[in-house]
């Protein structure tokens, strides 16, 4: 009875945890709200993800994320319901 107590605990946890994530514009975004928002995404890879932005223009499509050093295509799938892809006005 204890086990399922602690597997109830932490499946409540872990979808509280899951919950808690917000979409991000990608296109937009600073380092700290992609971390924030993203799923496996630290520090270092949400400043990846702002200099990508900045060398190569708006991503067109989640699956570009995957061209960032250190981003997987495992890290974009766990990751796609929270992104946005909007171009701000100033890029367009």
């Amino acid at each position: 009875m204890k086990k399922i107590s602690m597997l109830m605990t932490a499946l409540v946890l872990s979808i509280m945890s899951f919950a808690s994530l917000a979409a991000v514009n990608i296109n937009s975004a600073d380092a700290q709200a992609i971390q924030k928002e993203l799923k496996g995404i630290g520090l270092k890879k949400a400043e990846a993800i702002v200099a990508y932005r900045e060398t190569h223009g708006s991503f067109q499509s989640a699956d570009e994320l995957a061209n960032v050093k250190g981003i997987g295509v495992k890290t974009v799938e766990k990751n796609r319901v929270n992104i946005i892809l909007e171009v701000p006005e100033s890029s367009k």
